[in-house]
């Protein structure tokens, strides 16, 4: 490990930046215009809270926009020493991290996921919502089986949820990641909830996997043409592996 990486990752360092960060995103809700949709969004989906948020995983840095302020959640952070520092904004802004993560052709007891599970089922039952990425690790925009797992474990619905900004930076990452810039127009849309049955059996399993990826690329392309851009993820949408879901399925 570089110098560098190492000094960034102490405790003192990760602190200030990951405070830096959070000034940062909270500059950038206030000076952007957003505008919802649906419109009554929140009316729909207050009553069904405590929800389990769907986002791919270029989002992570905007999601919380759409979190109202009075709204407890809890969001799904991975172990890497990149995770310390996004829990500690994430921390500054409200939200509580649970860290851990699927484990794609790994160990997933090496990556937290099972405790992790255990974590954000204590959440839901608790009252929070929980946020988490529902691609397959470093697979983009492939949702994987975890979201849909905790769904019927849990029975709290999915709501699917893309946020953008008309001025941004579009990372050349695997998961084409974006983070907003200010004084632009944003676009904040909620997709349909889906509701995963506790007695689903495996094929119904698999189509309401497909149904949650159908509605985050939905809310993704619709929230880009509202503030007329395109989606720099739009060519993963239609190039997505077709064995990627099984590899994923091993971890």
């Amino acid at each position: 490990m570089s110098l560098v990486k190492r000094i960034t990752r102490t405790r003192p360092v990760q602190e200030a930046l990951g405070g830096i960060v959070a000034g940062y995103l909270k500059l950038v809700r206030r000076t952007n215009r957003f505008v919802m949709e649906p419109a009554d969004a929140y009316d729909r989906i207050g009553p069904m809270m405590p929800v389990i948020a769907a986002m791919w995983h270029g989002q992570h840095f905007m999601i919380h926009f759409a979190k109202r302020p009075e709204d407890r959640a809890a969001s799904l952070v991975s172990r890497s020493g990149d995770g310390e520092f996004n829990a500690i904004a994430l921390r500054h802004l409200g939200v509580r991290a649970i860290r851990g993560s699927g484990a794609r052709g790994r160990d997933i007891r090496k990556k937290g996921g099972v405790a992790a599970m255990r974590a954000m089922m204590r959440a839901l039952s608790d009252g929070e919502m929980v946020v988490m990425t529902a691609d397959i690790p470093k697979i983009s925009r492939v949702c994987g089986e975890g979201i849909v797992t905790l769904a019927q474990l849990s029975g709290r619905p999915i709501v699917p949820v893309a946020v953008v900004t008309s001025r941004r930076i579009d990372f050349d990452s695997w998961d084409k990641a974006s983070i907003g810039l200010p004084f632009g127009r944003g676009a904040m849309v909620l997709g349909e909830p889906v509701h995963v049955p506790r007695d689903a059996d495996a094929q119904s399993l698999e189509a309401l996997r497909q149904s949650v990826e159908r509605e985050l690329d939905a809310v993704h392309e619709r929230a880009y043409g509202l503030i007329g851009s395109k989606d720099p993820g739009a060519k993963m949408r239609s190039a997505k592996p077709a064995s990627a879901l099984s590899e994923g399925s091993r971890a």
